[in-house]
């Protein structure tokens, strides 16, 4: 994790430092800065930020990994990875309610809107929660 907190925050640095220059040359150019580069380049700054926080909060509490030491090897990151979905079809329900939700805001229908939007938690909380349902067995008989 060390690697990827420090790529984020030197994007960030990046973005931060563009932003700047941005507003104070379309300042300098026009008479007034141009908001809306201007505030979309911070919005970045602020998620690339918010990511290598993360990952520096994350890195913190757990051991380095074999590709953030210098003495790592190829096979010390060998074995199981984790458990990946064989098959699902939750992700072409929340990709058909995200275009509802779309299609509702583009149409400036709120009734569409809503109902797209209330689909959409519903098909991440299907998502999520897929390998949490169904009857649980117990040793009591």
């Amino acid at each position: 994790m060390k690697t990827e907190w420090r790529i984020f925050l030197v994007i960030a640095g990046f973005l931060f430092g563009v932003a700047v220059l941005y507003g104070a040359w379309t300042h300098g150019e026009s008479g007034q800065v141009e908001w809306v580069g201007t505030l979309a380049l911070l919005l970045s700054f602020l998620l690339c930020s918010m990511c290598g926080g993360f990952f520096w909060f994350v890195s913190r509490r757990i051991d380095l990994r074999p590709e953030d030491r210098a003495d790592g090897e190829i096979a010390d990151g060998a074995g199981e990875i984790g458990f990946f979905s064989p098959g699902s079809y939750w992700p072409f329900g929340l990709a058909l309610a995200a275009a509802v939700a779309g299609l509702g805001l583009v149409f400036w229908q709120f009734w569409l809107l809503g109902l797209g939007l209330v689909t959409v938690i519903f098909a991440a909380c299907g998502l999520l929660f897929e390998y949490y349902t169904g009857t649980r067995r117990t040793a009591e008989h």
